[in-house]
Parts: C-alpha cells; sequence; structure tokens
C-alpha cells in the first residue's frame, strides 16, 4: 500500500491518507478510531494496516493527488538516523574513508518537510548546499540485536529522503547533524510504500535531477552495507522503535565532487527518487 501525510484544499493540518489511482482517501473517515497520522498506522500494527487495507472508504471524498499538499512523509519519528558513506563511490568523491562499522549521526525533526515545498536559508549561512538521494527506512516493530536475516521484519515501508547538506559546515565541524540539519533540509516523501511492495530494497534505481540535469543514476545494489545489514549493526547499541526513520546514505554524484562545482542555488528544483516509491522534488530560496 501506498501512505502520504497531505492537506487538502481548504484544510489546515496535514492528515494520514491511502493512496488509490493517484487519488488520496482520508484514512481516518474510513471507520471508527482509524488512524488520523501514519506514527498510529504503525503502532497499530498489522492488524490495523489490515483493517485500513480492505476498507473500501465508500462515499468518502477522493482528492486528486496533483490538488493536494503534502507533508512529511513521517511526522513524529522517535529519532531520525542517517548513515553516511554507505556507498564507495560517494565516500571516495568526498575523499572519506568507508569505515569498518557504519557512520550514524542523528537528524534534528525541524529538518523535516515534504514533497514540493519550498527550503529557505540565508546566504550568510552557507553557499555550499548539496543535495544527496538516500532510501528512507521506517522500522514498524522494536528491533534489539537482530540478525541480517531477520532484520527486514521490522521494516514497516521505505520512502525517499533527500539529506540536504551544508558541505563547508560539514568540513569544518566534528560532527554531521548540524550541517543537515537547517530548516526544511531533510525533506521526506511524498509517500510510503509497504514493505510488502518492496522484495528487495537492494535492487531500487535512485536517482536525482537538478534544474533539469540528472546528477545521481545509482542502484541501492551500491551499497556498502545492505538495509539489513545496518538494521542489524545498529540494533546491536539501542532498540530501534518503531517509527524511526534510517536514512541509508547517498550514492555517488554529489555535487560537492563536481569540476566545476553543482550547488543548490537560489530558485532551483530539485527532485530525488527511487523507482517504485516515488520522486520527491525541493524548491530552493537563498536569502541575502
Amino acid at each position: 500500500m501506498r501512505f502520504a501525510h497531505v492537506i487538502p484544499s481548504g484544510a489546515a493540518e496535514p492528515r494520514l491518507a491511502v493512496i488509490r489511482d493517484d487519488e488520496a482517501i482520508i484514512v481516518e473517515g474510513l471507520f471508527p478510531g482509524a488512524p488520523r497520522f501514519l506514527e498510529e498506522l504503525i503502532a497499530g500494527g498489522d492488524e490495523l494496516l489490515a483493517r485500513v487495507r480492505d476498507a473500501e472508504g465508500d462515499g468518502l471524498p477522493r482528492h486528486p493527488v496533483a490538488e493536494v499538499r503534502f507533508a512529511s512523509a513521517v511526522l513524529s519519528p522517535p529519532v531520525i538516523l542517517a548513515i553516511g558513506l554507505n556507498y564507495a563511490a560517494h565516500s571516495s568523491e568526498l575523499g572519506l574513508k568507508t569505515d569498518s562499522t557504519p557512520t550514524v549521526f542523528v537528524l534534528w525533526p525541524n529538518s523535516l518537510t515534504g514533497h514540493d515545498a519550498t527550503t529557505v536559508w540565508p546566504r550568510s549561512l552557507s553557499e555550499a548546499i548539496d543535495y544527496e538521494a538516500e532510501l528512507g527506512v521506517i522500522i514498524g516493530t522494536p528491533a534489539k540485536d537482530v540478525a541480517p536475516e531477520d532484520a527486514l521484519g521490522h521494516v514497516w515501508g521505505y520512502t525517499v529522503v533527500n539529506d540536504i547538506t551544508a558541505r563547508d559546515i560539514q568540513y569544518s565541524e566534528a560532527q554531521w547533524s548540524r550541517c543537515k540539519s537547517f530548516d526544511g533540509f531533510t525533506p521526506t516523501g511524498p509517500y510510503v510504500v509497504t514493505a510488502d511492495e518492496i522484495p528487495d530494497p537492494q535492487d531500487l534505481h535512485i536517482w536525482t535531477v537538478l534544474d533539469g540535469h540528472t546528477l545521481q543514476d545509482a542502484s541501492t545494489a551500491q551499497m556498502v552495507r545492505s538495509v539489513a545489514t545496518l538494521i542489524s549493526q545498529v540494533s546491536r547499541s539501542a532498540t530501534l522503535l518503531p517509527g524511526t526513520l534510517i536514512s541509508t546514505g547517498s550514492p555517488g554524484g554529489a555535487g560537492y565532487s563536481r569540476d566545476p562545482q553543482v550547488f543548490l542555488r537560489d530558485r532551483s528544483t530539485v527532485t530525488v527518487g527511487i523507482d517504485g516509491i516515488g520522486a520527491l522534488t525541493t524548491h530552493c530560496r537563498i536569502l541575502d
């Protein structure tokens, strides 16, 4: 199934919608007690998901996807974990070494935003803002010290993430959270696709188009550590709670490594996508 947080015309706040045939149906109206947000749906487990799946929604408004606004695919995850240096080509182009264990850092919740939103930042903070297409993994059941062969059983679904990064700040500080956590620097969505729709997360085409030019074009098969391996390794030290978002790293093709360098400019439009999940667009504005 395919879900999204949408804001229909005339509404003020996002609500969880199921996407059917390019139309959004607000889940809250399907039956009494239906979930309002993705986190509530995940917390309800397989039984609640099955009830939503079976609900017909007869008589409910159908909102054309092209006419709704999107909020972040996840609104209040218990934590947003980001994985660095998980594609060899990206590690090499940044001049950084892929370690024997995952490079893990946390993104701040204020950075979350939705598809087709505008991300704004002041020129005084950075003029070296880069894009990073990433596969987002959403945990469905608590994962603690899980084996790799069992790890995908803890995945609820997948989404698309653009891990926007201020490269000059990244290289000037010992940690990577701040440079990737400006307001609006973690667009997610538009959709969350349930895990049963993605039989192999290591067989997905991932790409970026910036102002009409394709700059990343790769496969999740190129990950240094698979989704299952990442979940297993991270869960050794901490329980991954339901609703946790893991952004699994970006392939080669970053703007920082290009000659000349390519960064997000004022009025740039960048779309990152993963075939079978969706295409996530961000509009950029720089304040002088």
